[in-house]
């Protein structure tokens, strides 16, 4: 989110740009570049990118492999489905047989989980903890928190540890 392109930029381990994914006007969501700001990728087992627009309108863009657009979803709203900062978005490939996708939905102080052709699942309910990147190891959630509700901007953050029933297991510092 801080190139001030308005785009994702892969690049190898050396730095060298693979690919580049510009805004994405092709949704028919933006209607210029300073609309979107993408804050956090992830990747599926065949190669699908995911993009959370967290900064922006809150929406996952997925392309396949080489960066062709397939659909969007989430974006803000008022339903279950959608997201409020929508920061971090994570594969979850604890359950073999049913990959899904964890977004972040900060200000609801949860997750949003969704199939990775974007129908929305289910919400992971965390109250008070505005919640990050979701990372997965092995059957654990792990997300910093930024902040908690009761104490914003107090320097109240802390990381928090979810099993693989998505339940609070530890919440550490």
């Amino acid at each position: 989110c801080d190139n001030n392109r308005h785009q994702v930029i892969k690049t190898n381990i050396e730095g060298r740009v693979l690919m580049t994914l510009d805004w994405p006007k092709e949704t028919g969501e933006y209607s210029k570049p300073e609309e979107y700001v993408p804050t956090e990728t992830a990747i599926a087992p065949n190669g699908d990118i995911y993009v959370a627009d967290g900064y922006g309108k809150d929406f996952v863009i997925h392309y396949n492999a080489s960066g062709k657009y397939i659909r969007h979803f989430c974006g803000r709203g008022n339903e279950e489905k959608n997201v409020l900062n929508a920061h971090g978005v994570c594969i979850d490939l604890r359950e073999k047989n049913n990959p899904r996708l964890i977004v972040t939905s900060r200000q609801q102080t949860a997750f949003k989980c969704y199939s990775l052709d974007g129908k929305y699942l289910n919400t992971i309910s965390l109250p008070g903890a505005w919640v990050c990147r979701p990372v997965i190891k092995d059957d654990y959630l792990y997300a910093a928190v930024l902040q908690t509700n009761s104490r914003q901007g107090q320097r109240s953050g802390f990381v928090t540890l979810l099993d693989k029933n998505n339940k609070v297991v530890s919440n550490l510092a």
